[in-house]
C-alpha cells in the first residue's frame, strides 16, 4: 500500500518532545514500510503556536504567520529524519522532490511543500496522498477522532465515528484557515479529500496500536472519512 500519515505537531512536541512516543513510531513505521510506501508529513505544534502567538498582539500580515508554521513543520520533520538516523541535507519542497524521495527510500519524512496561502500541513499531506495516488490518508491528532464539539472542552462531546467527504468539507469550510490552528483536518485537506475520495482516518497517534489495527483493517477508534 502507499500511506500518508499526517503527524500532528502536538503529538511531536506536545510541550516538549516526545521522545519515548517517536522512538515506538519510528520502529512502527519501520516495520511497516518493508511492504508499503510511507511518506510522513509533520505539523508544527506547539512549537509553531508559540513562535506565531508572540507575534499575533501585533496583528501583522497572515502571511509572516504562515512562513514561522512552514518553518516549525520543517523543523519537526528533520527530528523525525533524526529518529530514522537519515540525514537529509534538503527536505522535499515539493510534490515531485517527494515522488523522487520515494523511489530511493520507502519512507519519506517531511514538513510543509513551500508556501502555499491558506495551507496547513494537514492539505500538504491530502496533497501528497493526491499525488502518489494513496491508498489510506491518516491523520494523527491528540484527540480521537472528530467530535460534534470540542472533546477538550466538553465531557460530553460526541466521537462522530463516520463520516461523508461533503459533510465533512461543510464542517472544515466553516472553521476556515488560520496559521497555527489547531483544528482535526484543516479545510484545504478536506476539499482534496472530497475531491479525489482518498480513504481518510482520523485518529489519536499517541495509540499506536490502535493505528496499526486502522492501517491493517482491524476495528479501531476514530473517525472514518469516505
Amino acid at each position: 500500500m502507499k500511506l500518508v500519515i499526517s503527524l500532528g505537531g502536538s503529538i511531536i512536541v506536545p510541550s516538549e518532545i516526545n521522545y519515548n512516543y517517536l522512538k515506538k513510531f519510528v520502529l512502527l513505521i519501520k516495520k511497516l514500510s518493508k511492504n508499503n510506501k510511507i511518506v510522513v508529513v509533520t505539523g508544527g505544534g506547539s512549537t509553531a503556536r508559540k513562535y506565531i502567538n508572540s507575534l499575533r498582539k501585533d496583528n501583522l500580515n497572515e502571511d509572516i504567520y504562515s512562513l514561522i508554521g512552514i518553518a516549525s513543520t520543517k523543523l519537526n520533520a528533520r527530528l523525525v529524519n533524526g529518529f530514522f538516523n537519515k540525514i537529509v541535507v534538503n527536505l522535499p519542497d515539493s510534490l515531485r522532490e517527494v515522488g523522487e524521495a520515494l523511489k530511493k527510500d520507502n519512507i519519506a519524512v517531511v514538513g510543509s511543500l513551500g508556501f502555499q496561502p491558506d495551507m496547513t500541513s494537514d492539505g500538504d499531506a491530502a496533497q501528497v496522498a493526491e499525488y502518489i495516488k494513496a491508498d489510506l490518508f491518516l491523520n494523527l491528532t491528540n484527540v480521537n477522532g472528530l467530535f460534534d464539539k470540542d472533546p477538550r472542552k466538553f465531557k460530553d462531546a460526541r466521537l462522530i465515528k463516520k463520516v461523508s467527504f461533503n459533510e465533512f468539507y461543510k464542517t472544515a469550510r466553516k472553521i476556515g484557515f488560520k496559521a497555527g490552528q489547531n483544528f482535526v483536518l484543516d479545510y484545504k485537506a478536506a476539499e482534496i479529500i472530497r475531491k479525489t475520495h482518498i480513504k481518510t482516518i482520523i485518529l489519536n497517534g499517541q495509540n499506536l496500536k490502535n493505528l496499526l489495527n486502522a492501517i491493517n483493517g482491524k476495528k479501531f477508534i476514530g473517525t472514518v472519512i469516505e
